[in-house]
C-alpha cells in the first residue's frame, strides 16, 4: 500500500505534468471506485487544474475548485502517459484501469493521444476510492485525518500528547488515520526498528525517553524516505520503497543493525515484522492468531 513518503512523491510527479493544463475528459473503467455522484466525474471536463496535494495517504487534484481525491489503497496505482490510448475507456472487462484523465492537448501533442493518467488497481480486492467533491472536507477520510508527522507544528510535545493515556499498541496508533496521517503497515515497522521498541508497547506507557526516541524515528524515517522517492517517476516509486526498507517485507532476512533474523507476526489481512533483539529484549511474539506474547 503507498503511504505517505509514495504519495508525497506521486503528488509531487502530478504536480509538475497537470498544474496549468486543461481536463479534456474524465473516463470511468470501473463504476465500483467511484464513491460519489455529485459533482459526476465529467464535470471535471474543461476545467483547470490548478494544484495537487497529499492529504495523509491522499491525493488530492485540485480542479479549479473541484476536487478529485483519491485512495489508492492496498493495489491502487497511477500510471501515467504522454500518450493515452486513442480509443475510450470501456467500463467492465479484465482491464485493470479504473479511471482515466485526459488533458486537453497543447499544440506540440497528438490530438487523438493526448497525455493524462489512469488510476488502476490490481487483484481481486477493489478498494481503490475515488471522490469528486466541492472541498475536501467532504470525504469522511480526510475529515476525520489526524495531524501529519511532517507538519512543521508537529514537535515532540504534540506527538507525546498523541500517546498520553492511549490505551493502543503503538503499532496500532502508529496506523490509526484519525491519530496520524500517513504512516501504515510498512513505515510503522520500520519507524519502531529505528526507535527499538515493540510493536505491543502500550502507547499511553512509554516512558519519555521512549517517546522522545519513538519521535525522532518517526521524523528522520519519513523524511528519509520521502527524500529517496523524491524524483523518482511514478512507475519506479514501488520498487524504491521496498528496497529501502530494512524489516517489512524481509522475514527471514538478518536484521542490517544486529545480524538477527527479522521475524514475522501474520493476521488475518496483513503481516507485521521486527527484530526480536533490536525491539523486545530477545522475546519472540507469537502469532497472534494462535496464541499472545510469549513471556
Amino acid at each position: 500500500m503507498p503511504e505517505l513518503p509514495e504519495v508525497e512523491a506521486l503528488a509531487t510527479f502530478l504536480r509538475e505534468r497537470l498544474v496549468g493544463r486543461v481536463v479534456a475528459r474524465v473516463e470511468v473503467g470501473a463504476l465500483n471506485v467511484l464513491k460519489t455522484y455529485d459533482p459526476p466525474p465529467s464535470a471535471l471536463g474543461g476545467l483547470l487544474v490548478a494544484g495537487v496535494v497529499r492529504r495523509g495517504k491522499w491525493l488530492d487534484v485540485d480542479v479549479d475548485g473541484l476536487h478529485l481525491a483519491v485512495h489508492l489503497s492496498r493495489a491502487g496505482w497511477v500510471r501515467w502517459s504522454d500518450a493515452l490510448p486513442a480509443a475510450p475507456l470501456r467500463p467492465g472487462g479484465k482491464n485493470p484501469v479504473a479511471l482515466r484523465v485526459r488533458l486537453a492537448p497543447e499544440d506540440d501533442e497528438d490530438p487523438h493521444r493526448p497525455p493524462g493518467f489512469d488510476l488502476t488497481e490490481a487483484g481481486t480486492q477493489k478498494r481503490l476510492a475515488v471522490h469528486v467533491v466541492r472541498d475536501p472536507a467532504q470525504v469522511p477520510g480526510i475529515a476525520t485525518l489526524g495531524p501529519d508527522p511532517l507538519d512543521d507544528a508537529f514537535d515532540e510535545a504534540a506527538f507525546a500528547s498523541l500517546l498520553a493515556g492511549s490505551r493502543q499498541q503503538v503499532k496500532g496508533l502508529l496506523r490509526d488515520q484519525s491519530v496520524l496521517a500517513g504512516v501504515g503497515n510498512a513505515y510503522s515497522d520500520e519507524v519502531l526498528h529505528v526507535a527499538r521498541l515493540s510493536p505491543y508497547a502500550i502507547a499511553g506507557k512509554l516512558p519519555a525517553p521512549d517517546v522522545e526516541r519513538l519521535y525522532d524515528a518517526l521524523r528522520t524515517t519519513l523524511l528519509d524516505a520521502v527524500a529517496a522517492a523524491s524524483g523518482k517517476p511514478a512507475k519506479e516509486l514501488k520498487d524504491a520503497k521496498r528496497a529501502g526498507l530494512r524489516v517489512h517485507g524481509r522475514a527471514g532476512l538478518p536484521c542490517p543493525v544486529c545480524g538477527d533474523t527479522v521475524r514475522e507476526v501474520s493476521f488475518a489481512d496483513r503481516s507485521m515484522q521486527y527484530c526480536a533483539t533490536c525491539q523486545t529484549g530477545g522475546k519472540v511474539l507469537a502469532d497472534r492468531r494462535l496464541s499472545r506474547l510469549l513471556k
